[in-house]
């Protein structure tokens, strides 16, 4: 093997690991929303500078006032002491470019499902995700997340049906 070759097959697998960690970045992301983590939720996204585009749940500028958010949503307990919502994210189609060594952009499709305990309802809800990530303190981070909804079905929790409030570690 030739000294382009090596520099070659090195450069494949650092683009390789690059596509991993980002990947690995936004299922953390996905997994802190389900756990209900604000400090793993925040830790996803720049410290400062984001540029995130939410839809329905907002635009922010900046990680602080989304983790606030996040929080008052998915940490409310219904007056029994149970979690108010159930949430699971499943992040599908990654597309992940990598621009150069320190930033990147991708391409996901989110399939949701919501268990409201307050309203008796069920929400499920598609859409894509188009972020930008870039390399903070040796890490990759989410720079920018907007979001498009493609699909939303919402319908009455069926009678007789029952949720079950187990923290997840």
């Amino acid at each position: 093997m030739t000294a382009t070759d090596t520099a070659d097959l090195l450069r494949r697998i650092q683009r390789l690991e690059a596509i991993r960690e980002i990947e690995q970045l936004k299922y953390r992301y996905w997994r802190a929303c389900d756990r209900k983590d604000p400090d793993a939720f925040r830790e996803c996204f720049v410290r400062e500078g984001a540029d995130i585009d939410y839809g329905v749940i907002g635009k922010f500028s900046d990680r602080e006032p989304l983790v606030q958010v996040f929080a008052q949503i998915a940490t409310a307990r219904t007056a029994q002491g149970t979690w108010l919502v159930h949430d699971i994210h499943h992040g599908k189609h990654p597309t992940v470019e990598l621009l150069d060594e320190r930033s990147a952009t991708g391409e996901w499709t989110l399939w949701f499902m919501q268990v409201n305990n307050q309203d008796k309802t069920v929400t499920q809800l598609s859409m894509e995700y188009r972020d930008t990530y870039v390399i903070e303190d040796g890490r990759w981070k989410i720079a920018k997340s907007h979001v498009t909804p493609m699909s939303t079905l919402s319908f009455p929790l069926p009678e007789g049906a029952f949720t079950v409030s187990i923290p997840v570690r």
